[in-house]
């Protein structure tokens, strides 16, 4: 019955969110950053914000911090879209 499955399921399933890849960054003699994503531009960041960029980058994942840096990257609560 639906009530015996209710009592019986573990919850909800969700599914695991991808990890952000395809990211890349070059800096610029000049201190900026550009950040790139398959080889298109993303972000470019100056001054204190490409250094707390740098100091991000070199103390965690990578990828994950340039995709939090252009806002490219899913925070878990997106519904896919409707197909019609």
């Amino acid at each position: 019955t639906s009530l015996g499955f209710a009592l019986g399921a573990r919850g909800p399933t969700v599914a695991a969110v991808a990890r952000p890849s395809g990211f890349a960054f070059v800096q610029r003699n000049n201190g900026s950053v550009i950040i790139t994503h398959h080889g298109r531009h993303a972000s470019t960041l100056r001054g204190h914000r490409a250094e707390t960029f740098l100091q991000q980058v070199a103390g965690g994942d990578a990828q994950l911090v340039m995709a939090r840096w252009t806002g490219n990257y899913k925070r878990g609560n997106e519904r896919p879209a409707k197909r019609r």
